[in-house]
């Protein structure tokens, strides 16, 4: 690693291990390179509080006294990445990497953050990054569950320009999405409904966005409308299926003009309580 080239370590015989909070050698031992202290409180959740002894550094104060432009091992995993990018932009792996970072939207998160703080979309950015790093080979099928979630309007648009890259080098993207900004980039929908959980799991429609959008049964299309232009003669070769038993086929038929009906909740519950009553 970097620190272990740093002149300060090379005459203390320091190996990267070193410098690694997972193994001992460098780091705390009293926190064992946590940098915290759980406090068990027996029926109430339990506390987490800086370890004394290193002051939630997480290494000994031997591996602190080695620096890197000033900096020591600690001081880095506490930058952003956006801060680790103008710190390192003078060595060109590393840089590579924290770009790569930055592209997906995660410019903010810190260098040293726990795998465990991050949201769903968060770590699967990082995944993604991951990827971005390799070298593409074109044949990966990438699945990404809404990663637009809790995203800066400006960032899902640097988040859309790395999902698009990754397309053009010839890979498959699969994206669960509700972001109409996604939505209208991709090159093929498929429209499940017409409601959620119970009340959905229906193929209301697939196809481009424009021809999505000119689907009536489809709740996504009404709103793609604004967005793109609606494709109708594309929408006639578009899969528009009523509901229908898990066993029945899926039949490819025009788009209707008729919006579909749906009931409400509440609706349900008042018809079924009529109909018990009349039964009784």
């Amino acid at each position: 690693t970097l620190y272990a080239k740093v002149p300060e370590a090379r005459m203390r015989g320091y190996k990267p291990g070193r410098f690694s909070f997972n193994v001992k050698g460098g780091r705390c031992e009293t926190c064992k390179g946590d940098g915290n202290i759980k406090i068990e409180m027996h029926f109430l959740p339990d506390v987490y509080v800086p370890c004394e002894v290193c002051d939630g550094r997480r290494y000994n104060s031997e591996t602190l006294e080695v620096r890197y432009n000033g900096k020591s091992i600690a001081d880095i995993l506490q930058m952003s990445v956006e801060d680790a990018l103008r710190f390192f932009q003078k060595i060109p792996t590393l840089a590579r990497r924290l770009q790569t970072l930055s592209d997906v939207g995660l410019d903010y998160i810190r260098l040293g953050q726990a795998a465990t703080t991050l949201s769903g979309g968060e770590a699967q950015r990082v995944k993604l990054a991951t990827e971005l790093a390799k070298v593409q080979t074109g044949r990966t099928l990438y699945i990404l569950d809404e990663p637009t979630t809790g995203l800066h309007f400006a960032d899902i648009e640097k988040l859309l320009e790395v999902v698009l890259s990754l397309r053009e080098k010839g890979n498959t993207i699969l994206v669960i999405e509700h972001n109409l900004d996604v939505i209208k980039s991709a090159d093929y929908l498929v429209d499940m409904g017409p409601e959620g959980g119970r009340g959905g799991g229906t193929v209301l429609a697939v196809g481009t966005p424009e021809q999505v959008a000119a689907v009536s049964e489809s709740f996504t299309g009404q709103y793609l409308k604004a967005l793109v232009k609606p494709d109708v003669a594309g929408a006639k070769k578009t899969i528009v299926a009523q509901k229908k038993p898990r066993a029945t086929k899926v039949v490819e038929q025009p788009a209707s003009t008729k919006k579909p009906a749906v009931k409400s909740a509440r609706t349900r519950m008042i018809e079924k309580r009529e109909k018990a009553k009349s039964q009784a």
